[in-house]
């Protein structure tokens, strides 16, 4: 049974639209959440819903094993980014080959990059003076925002909107479609 990690930086609304999504799935579990930031919301979702947590380090992450045999041990052979604010490391890429997947809030190739996260994404499509943005859900590979594209949707930008309005609009494609891509990709691979 595919197995996968959910690594997330933050409050993790993403996560637990894939957690109700995925919930008594007959072919799929969540077997982890991976964390980077002690006391972040998705923690609190972990526990909800009975998910092990691991709170992971940077220089291990970063130069050491990568926490494989964390993920081994918990059988996890699948990695969905929900708002995971730290470059994938090379070593953990090759480990999961086309197992690792990622959300961004904007329409790739635009507007990624490092540095293009969360409401630093939304305003430079509002400066930009852009009719649309949208959600990109790829691949990881080793660069930033950059691997095979699986997905995307889009929405309006209407004048006047604020930057507070289109993550809005953005969280609103994510919860709708992300869950749904995440099981389709899971399955496929």
């Amino acid at each position: 049974m595919p197995t996968i990690a959910i690594f997330a930086s933050g409050a993790g609304s993403n996560a637990r639209k894939i957690l109700e999504h995925l919930k008594g799935h007959s072919s799929i579990k969540v077997g982890l959440i991976v964390c980077n930031k002690p006391g972040a919301g998705v923690l609190s979702i972990a526990e909800e819903w009975q998910v092990p947590t691991l709170i992971i380090e940077k220089e291990i992450f970063f130069r050491g094993n990568h926490y494989l045999p964390e993920l081994a041990a918990h059988g996890i052979n699948f990695i969905v980014l929900a708002g995971f604010l730290w470059k994938i490391p090379s070593g953990l890429i090759k480990a999961y080959p086309n197992k690792i997947i990622n959300i961004h809030p904007a329409l790739l190739p635009n507007y990624g990059g490092k540095g293009m996260y969360g409401m630093h994404v939304h305003e430079a499509v509002i400066a930009a003076g852009e009719k649309q943005s949208g959600i990109t859900i790829h691949y990881v590979d080793e660069h930033y925002d950059h691997g095979d594209h699986i997905f995307q949707a889009t929405c309006s930008i209407e004048p006047g909107d604020t930057p507070d309005q289109l993550a809005h609009k953005i969280h609103a494609l994510e919860h709708a479609h992300f869950p749904r891509i995440v099981e389709q990709t899971v399955l496929k691979n």
